[in-house]
């Protein structure tokens, strides 16, 4: 229901770039490429709505209540009061905005890829990119993972083909259809490195298509065709024939791992991949992966740990590869999908953020593992399949050295990183309905009370929210934290206070999320508004208003939660790193009688543990459990 958006924090602050580098390998695509029924589908949908300056001022008020202090909420109150002044700069900057949504298809959608992403300058590894962990496959062999990959490559071009064909089901939420411009971005994209602003590129409209992925085996890159002369995908057989071909030629390990260049902070990587292009075989072999309709990866080994240990080791592998001594040279992170597969069973995908949202990649998927659980048809081949392609790079000293830089970077990277998966398996969502509550709401407030058991105070939290009922919508931020949900979590463990007042307030905070959520979908939430004045201010030159300058702006915009539901079919799992040093990233997947979690946190900060957080949160739901059996609710 929900979509993901792991990097959000400092959005709000960022600093629009003047000119910019931007790669000029390939002219990026305009964003909308939808045809046909769909483009009857896309006109139909409403615009996105600018809301009302005084309705939005006065909930970012309500908002800042449980996080800032009695004092900083008496200076911002001032601070915005001065901002909407009849005839004021606040007035000035809705007008503004208000004049650009009639103007464009979506006010915000350009503003939001640019400043979330594309300005967005630390690497797309743990910061930005989630990783997804799929159930254990049941192979553990090289034959056993080649043979899986040709299945899933298979099911990739099967749902390719609804793509192409404009024949995947719309999709509604609350009856409303949704936006599937999504669906579109996901396969033949690529983001582009520059140096201080990036860029996406896809070529899936393009006057000649890609009909080639990437695969990566031994940190070595080929070009797998994957269709026929006559324009029919290949057969699973004819897919692992040359799967099984590329691992035959990629069986020596001492090659550089270009790949763990795309690793690097944005800057550095954009600087470098100046120099890798100068050299013509690099240029074309770049083009190729870039141009791919997806890259799959077949790793190596990934460290032995524990059984109990096995979903958070896959998760990690899935975010960053395990470090330069593990699989993060398998990779190509600037593409927008990476399937990932182990010889152990291990399997998973990556993406790069900037094109979508999770709900897209997580219906890919579940198509995906259906269609590998399907009964193969064996099915003869149409005659001899041409090698696939190796892809050359010529590694000069400088580009050596950036690639020993790259290593080190990451090994720092994937070191600081702790993640923690658990799967709740004492109830899921099904309880939460039984006790007539929002399972999304009774999970975020079981979150509050996990985060302020550990830390002794409320925090700004970010859920994100989908926007899909406009046209071209991402995400807007459900604000989890309320005067309701800190009123909750402060009274839970207080001894003077009766259990039915602890179920009224946990009643109260469950329905107070669940009617930020309906504002936020409804797009009517703060977040983006906000941010859309301070983008306004920018574009027409105005110097920032005070309001942004404001100690408790910061504060509002320091989500030390991020969270998100990525809800599926399959018994599956996103994961994303924290987006603050000090914060959480928390992603969770309710399914009927069992919650999956991924916690991660920041090793260097010595405030944060996201196994003390994982195991805190399981604590919150079986006390909240708890309370509501032990408490008779004449009201329900």
């Amino acid at each position: 229901m929900w979509s993901i958006c792991s990097k959000m924090v400092k959005v709000g602050m960022a600093k629009p770039c003047g000119l910019v580098k931007t790669c000029h390998l390939v002219k990026p695509i305009s964003a909308t490429r939808i045809t046909g029924r769909y483009l009857t589908h896309q006109k139909g949908l409403p615009s996105l709505p600018v809301p009302a300056l005084q309705q939005t001022l006065e909930r970012y008020i309500t908002a800042l209540e449980p996080i800032v202090e009695v004092e900083e909420l008496m200076n911002t109150k001032q601070l915005v009061s001065d901002f909407q002044k009849p005839g004021g700069v606040g007035e000035r900057l809705q007008k503004g905005l208000e004049r650009r949504a009639h103007n464009t298809e979506n006010w915000l959608s350009k503003w939001w890829v640019q400043v979330a992403y594309l300005d967005y300058r630390l690497p797309v590894v743990i910061h930005s990119s989630p990783g997804l962990v799929l159930p254990r496959m049941n192979f553990n062999d090289k034959e056993g993972q080649t043979r899986f990959a040709a299945k899933l490559i298979a099911g990739v071009l099967d749902f390719k083909t609804m793509i192409d064909n404009e024949t995947i089901p719309v999709e509604y939420l609350g009856g409303k259809p949704l936006c599937m411009n999504q669906y579109y971005e996901v396969l033949s994209s690529c983001r582009l490195p520059g140096v201080r602003r990036d860029a996406v590129v896809n070529h899936a409209k393009s006057s000649s298509p890609p009909k080639h992925i990437t695969v990566v085996h031994n940190f070595q890159f080929f070009m797998l065709d994957v269709y026929n002369s006559d324009g029919t995908p290949l057969t699973v057989e004819q897919i692992y024939v040359q799967l099984e071909r590329i691992c035959s030629a990629s069986l020596k390990t001492n090659v550089e791992p270009v790949g763990i260049l795309t690793t690097q902070h944005r800057d550095i990587w954009g600087k470098t991949f100046v120099n890798l292009i100068k050299d013509r075989t690099n240029k074309e072999s770049v083009l190729a992966i870039q141009r791919s309709i997806f890259t799959l990866c077949l790793d190596g080994p990934m460290p032995e740990v524990a059984e109990d240990g096995y979903r958070s080791c896959a998760a990690a592998q899935m975010l960053h590869g395990g470090g330069s001594l593990w699989n993060s040279g398998n990779r190509w992170f600037d593409k927008t999908l990476q399937f990932i597969i182990g010889e152990d069973g291990t399997c998973g995908a990556n993406y790069e953020h900037a094109p979508a949202e999770g709900p897209p990649i997580v219906a890919l998927i579940d198509h995906v593992v259906e269609y590998t659980r399907k009964l193969e048809m064996i099915q003869s081949s149409t005659g001899p399949l041409p090698m696939p392609k190796k892809l050359h790079f010529n590694i000069t000293p400088e580009i050596k050295k950036d690639i020993e830089e790259a290593k080190q970077s990451m090994d720092v990277l994937a070191d600081d990183l702790l993640m923690r998966v658990i799967v709740f398996n004492q109830f899921g969502k099904n309880f939460a309905k039984a006790h007539k509550m929002s399972p999304d709401a009774f999970i975020q407030v079981a979150l509050q009370l996990a985060y302020y058991r550990m830390h002794q105070h409320c925090c700004a939290t970010y859920e994100s929210a989908s926007l899909r009922m406009f046209r071209l919508g991402r995400t807007d931020t459900i604000r989890s934290t309320s005067s309701a949900s800190a009123a909750f979590v402060k009274s839970f463990d207080d001894p003077d206070k009766q259990n039915t007042e602890k179920v009224d307030l946990m009643e109260k905070a469950v329905k107070a999320h669940r009617s930020y959520t309906n504002l936020a979908i409804s797009g009517q939430a703060i977040d983006r508004h906000i941010l859309g004045l301070k983008m306004q201010a920018a574009e027409e030159k105005i110097s920032i208003p005070d309001v942004f300058k404001d100690p408790s702006y910061a504060k509002a915009l320091h989500f030390r939660l991020s969270t998100s539901q990525v809800p599926s079919k399959t018994d599956c799992l996103m994961c994303f790193g924290p987006v603050v040093p000090n914060g959480y990233g928390v992603c969770y997947n309710p399914m009927d009688d069992h919650i999956n979690f991924a916690v991660s946190s920041f090793n260097g900060c010595k405030e944060t543990n996201a196994a003390g957080l994982a195991q805190a949160v399981e604590s919150a739901l079986l006390d909240m459990r708890t309370l509501l059996e032990q408490t008779p609710r004449a009201k329900l």
